[in-house]
């Protein structure tokens, strides 16, 4: 049976993106401070840096997953119906190599991109979206990719089986909050790896 995992950077003020959040900057103000650790990694670089603890992690953000699941606002394009050609932040070879579901209240073909990354756009809910990504993955792991709501939901449902905290050493004062109606989950933590950079947190969803 596969787990179903989320990866996210998180402020020390409990923030995933800053306030003020736009096409422009899907981020929000200082958000992408949130993700410096993995910029710097040479796993992101492909440059043949020295190997840290942090390239480690981010191995694990997307190796081995059979599936993805992210929100709209997460892949881009704006709010309301699909208009244009837009393809994503990620270039014409996103770093999933795999299906990504993608939640939308609005229609749209499959996207299929280089390196074996196809987005489909889901309709019908969280529920049909973790279905169609348990078909796809198999006995891999499914990743739930972000944004903060569709977290927050799979938290809420009992979906979710392991919660990775990459916790920045930042304030962002204001923001997307992550742990905001969730419910009361029993989070155990079961790893903790830190680098000057930032502190990742393993945790266990206990049912």
């Amino acid at each position: 049976m596969n787990s179903v995992i989320s990866n996210i950077g998180i402020s020390l003020d409990g923030f995933v993106a800053g306030p003020n959040q736009s096409v422009q900057n899907p981020l929000g103000e200082g958000g992408e401070r949130l993700h410096e650790w993995m910029f710097g990694t040479g796993t992101w670089r492909g440059d043949g840096s020295p190997r840290t603890a942090d390239d480690d992690v981010a191995d694990e953000i997307v190796g081995g997953m059979g599936a993805f699941i992210m929100g709209r606002n997460m892949f881009g394009g704006g709010r309301g119906p699909w208009e244009g050609t837009w393809r994503g932040w990620w270039g014409e070879n996103p770093p999933y190599h795999g299906p990504v579901f993608v939640l939308t209240h609005h229609e749209r073909e499959p996207l299929e991109m280089e390196g074996g990354t196809t987005f489909f756009f889901v309709t019908d809910g969280v529920e049909s979206a973790l279905k169609q990504a348990r078909a796809a993955a198999g006995d891999a792991n499914i990743s739930v990719a972000g944004g903060a709501k569709v977290v927050q939901q799979f938290l809420a449902a009992g979906w979710l089986d392991e919660l990775n905290l990459h916790v920045a050493p930042i304030v962002l004062g204001s923001g997307e909050r992550l742990l905001e109606n969730v419910g009361d989950p029993v989070l155990e933590p079961v790893r903790v790896i830190a680098s000057p950079k930032v502190t990742h947190i393993r945790y266990r969803v206990v049912r």
